[in-house]
């Protein structure tokens, strides 16, 4: 076990926010890599994972309290199951991957060692294309300060009241997901664009989108759309 040092951390960050203290991720480290193993720990209600360490901005060597990751270590863990599947129940994709979670790596499946703790964002999750169940998933660490890129969905508001809709116009959705460079502080776990006062032929434009100011848009052209209301007759043609 001398991969796996332990930290000097007390514990997680703690939250106001319910929900997140309810999915604390629970995770064992795996010193083995190969398809049989993880053939194994999938029977045994396990999930394999890996979390990227990437190194904490906000920290410069000099007194913080937070440990500094080593940009070239990931670690190697098995998650629950259960535990994964009912946090996709209650944050279903694509949002799981734009919401971060505290960790927890303890030294064994039902041990009261902590080896590691802190906060992550999901980046991937492989299911079985056949079968949909969970194969694998990737984290990487989510320390406050850390400058992370995250796909963040887009979801449309106002389309109960939208008058190029009501005059029977189409809501063509042309972006599912807008692609940040976020603070770990300030991810959105999603984007609202409000089409509420959007007319026949009217269109909203990646700039045109309210975020918070620590956020950087990674797009080449900010004068794309988002999304466009078009008029039912032209619907063939979008």
């Amino acid at each position: 076990m001398s991969k796996w040092r332990r930290t000097a951390v007390a514990g997680l960050r703690k939250t106001t926010d319910a929900s997140r203290s309810y999915h604390t991720i629970q995770a064992i480290p795996r010193e083995i890599t190969g398809n049989r193993v993880s053939v194994k720990d999938r029977a045994q209600g396990r999930i394999p994972a890996v979390v990227f360490a990437q190194p904490n901005p906000s920290i410069d060597g000099g007194g913080g309290s937070s440990p500094v990751r080593s940009v070239a270590r990931k670690h190697l863990l098995t998650t629950e199951r259960r535990q994964i599947q009912s946090i996709l129940n209650s944050i279903e994709l694509p949002y799981f991957c734009s919401t971060t979670f505290p960790l927890q790596i303890r030294a064994g499946s039902g041990s009261s060692t902590l080896l590691e703790s802190g906060t992550v964002l999901p980046i991937k999750v492989h299911r079985d294309p056949e079968t949909g169940k969970l194969l694998n998933l990737v984290f990487v660490w989510a320390d406050e300060g850390a400058q992370l890129t995250v796909d963040v969905p887009v979801v449309f508001k106002g389309e109960d009241v939208c008058p190029g809709l009501k005059k029977g116009g189409l809501l063509n959705k042309i972006r599912a997901s807008l692609k940040y460079k976020c603070p770990s502080e300030h991810i959105p776990q999603k984007i609202e664009v409000d089409i509420s006062n959007l007319d026949i032929g009217d269109k909203v434009f990646m700039h045109n989108v309210k975020v918070h100011p620590s956020l950087e848009l990674l797009s080449k052209n900010e004068l794309l759309p988002v999304c466009k209301i078009v008029a039912a007759k032209l619907d063939s043609a979008q």
